[in-house]
């Protein structure tokens, strides 16, 4: 939870992107994403120290799976119309950070998007990309495998 705060000090502090409109929705939407990942990994210890089998706060996520899906589009629609309207620095940061939420997104709900260690590569060499963590734990709740 740290990291949200500590990432706006670094993009809008020390690098000095403009706090914008533009800018302001992209950072909120990459933050919003990243709360729920935090919030994910926080319930997954949670439920490995109980040993139960559904992830608490399950029913949030699935929430969020959908909602995010309408926040995620009418913030880049906005984010487009700030690039469009007045491109540059004021802008263009809102639209990476917008496109990194949708990213984030299908990180968690979907598909696996970071293979860091050997052992990942190797999997995503020989069986493609990984089904994401957090969409197996909503499948379990939901009674599909």
């Amino acid at each position: 939870m740290l990291n949200i705060p500590l990432q706006a000090v670094i993009w809008f502090g020390k690098v000095g992107f403009p706090v914008t409109a533009g800018n302001s929705v992209g950072f909120a939407l990459f933050a919003m994403l990243l709360l729920e990942g935090a919030g994910y990994w926080a319930a997954k210890l949670r439920q490995i120290a109980t040993r139960s089998r559904s992830l608490p706060g399950a029913g949030a996520f699935v929430f969020a799976r959908r909602g995010n899906v309408a926040v995620l589009v009418a913030g880049l629609l906005f984010i487009v119309w700030a690039v469009v309207v007045d491109p540059g620095v004021g802008s263009w940061p809102g639209l990476a950070f917008g496109l990194f939420a949708v990213l984030e997104q299908v990180n968690y709900f979907h598909v696996q998007l970071m293979y860091d260690t050997a052992a990942d590569l190797r999997y995503l060499r020989s069986h493609g990309l990984r089904r994401a963590h957090l969409a197996r734990d909503l499948a379990v709740r939901a009674g599909i495998r």
